[in-house]
C-alpha cells in the first residue's frame, strides 16, 4: 500500500452500512458478517468514530480469532480531541494499536492546516506506536492534489469511481489524474464508494472492475450487508462475474427515508457532505443525482427522521 508495508486484500470491508447510520446490525450480526470476510480472504476493514460499530468490529476479532488491518477516522481537530479519539477507537474495539488513521472528510491544503494540531498528536501517537499510518479521507480534488504537500501523511482514501459520482469539485478525469501523482509520491491508497453509493449497482460489473483495475488503487472499501455481496464482490475481484448472483442483488435497491414527522430544522442540509438535501416548499426532499447514501444526516437529525433503507 504505497510506501507503507500494509499489505491489503484487493476488497476492503466498508462498515458504514452495517452500524446505526445504515442497516443497524447489532454487534453480533456485523462480527458474523465480517467474520465470513475475514475467512474469504478480506483481511482489511474501514470503519469512522461516527459509524459507531467499534462494538462490532471487536465482537469479529473474539469471533474469528484474527485481527484485520484496521483503518479508521474522526473528525478530530486539536490535541485533545485527537487524543481522545484514538483512545475511543482503541478501548471500544480492544487493540492496541491502529493501522490507520484518517482525518475525517478533508477538503484542501488549508483544511488540513487548520486540523494540524491534530496532525501533530496524531504523528507523536505514530511515534509511541499506538498509528501505525496516518492520511486523510476526502471527497474532493483539490485535497488528493494537495496532500502531495504533507510528506508526513501516508494513506490517502478518496472517492473514486466510473462516474466521479459524489466527487465535490471535479470529474472522474480529474480525480484519476490526482490519484495517480498521490501515487507516484509514495502515498498509500485505498478507493470509497466505488458504486457510487449504489447508484451504480445496476452497471456492478463496469463500476468495480474500473477501480479494480487501477493499479494506484491498493484497495477498494466496499460496503457489504449479505454474504450474497461479499462473494459477488470477490468473484469481480478476481475476474468472475456471477449473473444469476448479480440479479438476485440488483433486487436489494436503496433509498433515503425522510418520514412525516420531519420538522425541516435544516440540519441534515447542513450536515450533507454532497449538497443532496433542500427544504423546498416547507418539505425535505432528496437531489436523487447527488446522494450517495453515507447516512450522516440521520446522525445530525434530533427527531430521527432519515435513514437508509
Amino acid at each position: 500500500m504505497g510506501n507503507s508495508d500494509l499489505a491489503v486484500s484487493p476488497i476492503c470491508f466498508g462498515t458504514l452500512t452495517m452500524g446505526p447510520l445504515q442497516r443497524n446490525l447489532t454487534p453480533l450480526e456485523g462480527a458474523k458478517l465480517l467474520s465470513y470476510g475475514y475467512s474469504r480472504g478480506i483481511n482489511f476493514i474501514d470503519t469512522a468514530e461516527i459509524y459507531d460499530n467499534y462494538a462490532h468490529i471487536k465482537k469479529s476479532i473474539e469471533l474469528a480469532r484474527f485481527r484485520p488491518i484496521i483503518s479508521t477516522k474522526s473528525y478530530c481537530y486539536d490535541k485533545k480531541s485527537a487524543q481522545l479519539s484514538v483512545q475511543k477507537a482503541l478501548d471500544k474495539m480492544g487493540i492496541d494499536y491502529l493501522d490507520i488513521f484518517l482525518l475525517h472528510e478533508q477538503t484542501s491544503f488549508y483544511s488540513i492546516k487548520g486540523h494540524y494540531e491534530a496532525v501533530e498528536t496524531l504523528l507523536n501517537l505514530k511515534e509511541k506506536g499506538l498509528i501505525k499510518k496516518v492520511g486523510v479521507s476526502t471527497h474532493y480534488i483539490q485535497c488528493v492534489q494537495d496532500v502531495n504537500s504533507y510528506p508526513e501523511l501516508d494513506i490517502l482514501h478518496p472517492i473514486f469511481n466510473i462516474h466521479g459520482l459524489g466527487i465535490v469539485d471535479g470529474k472522474a478525469q480529474e480525480m484519476e489524474k490526482a490519484i495517480d501523482s498521490a501515487y507516484q509520491m509514495g502515498k498509500g491508497i485505498y478507493a470509497m464508494k466505488a458504486l457510487g453509493g449504489g447508484h451504480l449497482i445496476n452497471k456492478s460489473k463496469e463500476a468495480l472492475q474500473y477501480v479494480f483495475n487501477k493499479k494506484q488503487i491498493a484497495s477498494v472499501a466496499i460496503g457489504m450487508q449479505s454474504t450474497d455481496e461479499i462473494d459477488f464482490n470477490i468473484q469481480l475481484a478476481n475476474g468472475i462475474y456471477d449473473s444469476k448472483l448479480a440479479r438476485k442483488l440488483l433486487n436489494r435497491n436503496r433509498q433515503l427515508l425522510i418520514h412525516d414527522w420531519c420538522q425541516c430544522c435544516g440540519k441534515c442540509v447542513n450536515t450533507c457532505p454532497q449538497k443532496a438535501l433542500v427544504i423546498e416548499e416547507e418539505k425535505l426532499k432528496v437531489l436523487d443525482h447527488k446522494c450517495v447514501f453515507c447516512g450522516y444526516c440521520s446522525r445530525s437529525c434530533p427527531d430521527f427522521c432519515i435513514k437508509v433503507i
